[in-house]
């Protein structure tokens, strides 16, 4: 077994789940399998784009971003659902609640991929049996597909890991390089887009093997140090570790910190999940967010981490609001052990003034419960416009927060495109 890992350097795996929105919908669902589906952000309209689809719809040409009336006439048959976020949470969570029992040297890196540190996992087998027993057991116990990469680093098992879908197992070697990915086109390597390799062209890099050769003065010329880091990539050289300690955001504003010693003092550790309360308040006041579920991390001295998370009645950004509620889900779920790291996230984040909109109707409509004043409220929308309560809203703010710094304004692209 000795011989099967290096004697200097790392063996890693990335496990990427297949087609994982429409997968976790077939499992849910086994009317599904063998149907071409796709989940579209809305539907009901034609304008909805997809999102992620199966391999039996792929077969049809049907890719994310499409929209679904282009992909409805590429497959009359297309079955088309809603993203039902808190199905594919759960699943991921449980995905990598899994891939810790091999290993604690994982990380996260969205919903439905990640990293894994096997060099000091010997005694679990070699590289290819460890492998496939975390893909058998994924599928046995989840019923759910992944292609695994297996590499000595995170670039090349990032790389690995998509030569074969589904359900495929591929090793990498840096030896490989020169054979397997020079010859292929820049714009097939993970980390560079269709736009940085037209840049590239310009100065006549079309291969992955001519950007491994490339002059370093040009490319930090024309990319900045990005160019020399692809470049190191395109000859197989990744440095960046396993990070245990990484949490992904994801449609979420979250923040965590891994404490200064393993604490069993629930006082301590209410004190600390009141401060990252308020960074992640903080986050989503910058961003002009609001939260509309809440969430915690706990990662115990042994590296077991459980996340946990509740939806609530009205959205929320205001930091006594946020600690309110994940004390209650830490007193909840705290076994009492050790904590190593603590993590507040504030999910399925919304844009502060498409929910002001919607607050405000919604409070006239279980306040007022007469017919007459629901009917002034549509008077009142056509004469001054749609915004009317939005501006109401903003006047108090301004009273409210006179003298505050200003925020700034970032919005949130996915949100919309799930919508």
């Amino acid at each position: 077994m000795e011989r099967m890992y290096p004697v200097k350097g790392r063996v890693i795996l990335h496990v990427d789940m297949n087609s994982f929105y429409a997968s976790v919908e077939a499992a849910h669902d086994p009317s599904l399998k063998g149907k071409p589906l796709a989940i579209a952000g809305n539907p009901k309209e034609r304008r909805g784009i997809i999102v992620t689809c199966s391999y039996e719809a792929r077969k049809f040409g049907i890719k994310t971003t499409m929209p679904i009336w282009e992909a409805k006439k590429l497959c009359k048959d297309l079955v088309v659902l809603k993203p039902d976020f808190d199905k594919y949470r759960e699943a991921s969570i449980r995905i990598f609640e899994m891939l810790r029992t091999y290993t604690p040297m994982v990380e996260p890196v969205s919903i439905d991929e990640g990293y894994l540190d096997i060099t000091d996992c010997k005694h679990l087998g070699s590289p290819v049996q460890i492998a496939e027993s975390i893909q058998k057991r994924i599928y046995e116990n989840l019923d759910l597909p992944c292609s695994i990469g297996i590499a000595p680093n995170k670039f090349l098992a990032k790389t690995a890991s998509d030569m074969k879908k589904p359900m495929g197992i591929t090793i990498l070697r840096k030896r490989d390089v020169p054979s397997v990915l020079w010859p292929k086109r820049t714009a097939d390597m993970h980390g560079i887009g269709e736009k940085t390799a037209m840049k590239l062209e310009t100065i006549g890099i079309r291969t992955i093997g001519e950007l491994a050769n490339a002059n370093e003065i040009q490319l930090k010329k024309l990319l900045g140090i990005n160019g020399l880091k692809l470049k190191e990539k395109a000859n197989g050289i990744h440095l960046s570790p396993v990070d245990p300690e990484s949490i992904f955001d994801f449609k979420s504003v979250g923040n965590s910190t891994t404490l200064p010693r393993d604490m069993t003092n629930q006082r301590e550790l209410l004190k600390i999940l009141d401060q990252l309360s308020s960074k992640v308040s903080a986050r989503l006041k910058n961003k002009q967010l609001l939260g509309t579920k809440i969430g915690i991390t706990i990662r115990y001295q042994d590296r077991r981490t459980i996340t946990r998370s509740q939806a609530v009645q009205n959205p929320f950004v205001e930091h006594s609001e946020i600690f309110e509620k994940a004390q209650l889900l830490f007193k909840k779920h705290w076994n009492g052990d050790a904590v190593r790291l603590l993590g507040v996230t504030a999910y399925d984040v919304v844009e502060k003034q498409a929910a002001i909109k919607q607050l405000d109707l919604f409070s006239f409509e279980q306040d007022a419960k007469k017919e007459p004043l629901l009917k002034t409220v549509e008077e009142l929308k056509k004469k001054f416009g749609s915004n009317v309560f939005l501006d109401l809203q903003d006047r108090k703010e301004i009273q409210t927060n006179k003298g505050k710094a200003d925020t700034s304004f970032s919005k949130d692209v996915f949100d919309d495109f799930m919508k």
